[in-house]
């Protein structure tokens, strides 16, 4: 074999293994996208409303449970969007809901004050599970679709870091305060390798492994376009 032929198979098991790296890329935004959509799940529930008043009824489309102080406790509702099951706590902040809704199921749990914390969820995209911050932005994010991926999201709401497989490989991607990928590794059954972006986002240097042909270094300019290889 040539050099021109083993430079050539090199590159080839680079390219697969960037596709890989455009696939993690692809889920951090994939994640948020389904997260979003998770929280939309069946109907809206508002938080029950404190003190007495509300009047004992049980109907064909809604049943309404309250405590010994006439606070609405629990509410089983029938809606456009499909049934819902909401519970309340004594100051009537909504702590969990369960919907089954035209979109798929979701569970949502919330905290003391109300606000949304966890969402296990199943859509078109496959079952997700989401933690949120006390501010409703979203932290980790797990989801299945093409293949297992966890992301990792700082208090801005901005994708940090992902780890993922497929097929094709498993990897692991770090994101600068912009979303911008900065450094990727990946297991890929041919070529494992090592890239690493500028503050633009464009590859600048990749240093891998091939199982046949060894190592080797590909040096990026600004563009991403190779200007050194080795070997």
């Amino acid at each position: 074999m040539t050099t021109d032929q083993r430079i050539e198979n090199l590159e080839k098991g680079l390219a697969s293994a960037r596709r890989f790296n455009r696939w993690l890329l692809a889920a951090v935004g994939l994640a948020l996208g389904v997260w979003i959509l998770a929280g939309t799940f069946g109907p809206t529930m508002a938080a029950a409303p404190a003190g007495g008043g509300a009047v004992k009824e049980v109907r064909a489309r809604e049943f309404i449970l309250e405590d010994e102080k006439g606070n609405i406790r629990a509410l089983l509702l029938m809606s456009n969007g499909g049934p819902g099951l909401a519970l309340f706590d004594e100051k009537g902040n909504p702590m969990a809901r369960l919907d089954a809704g035209k979109n798929g199921p979701g569970l949502h749990l919330s905290d003391e004050k109300g606000n949304p914390r966890a969402l296990l969820g199943v859509t078109k995209d496959g079952p997700s599970l989401g933690l949120s911050d006390e501010n409703g932005k979203p932290s980790v994010v797990l989801m299945n679709k093409d293949g297992p991926s966890l992301i990792m999201y700082d208090d801005t709401g901005k994708g940090r870091a992902s780890l993922g497989a497929n097929k094709l490989a498993a990897g692991l991607s770090l994101y600068d305060e912009n979303g911008r990928p900065r450094i990727m590794l990946n297991a890929h059954k041919d070529t494992p390798n090592l890239s690493v972006y500028d503050e633009n986002g464009k590859e600048r240097a990749t240093i891998g492994l091939s199982n046949k042909f060894g190592p080797m270094l590909d040096l990026c300019d600004e563009k991403g376009k190779v200007t050194w290889h080795a070997p």
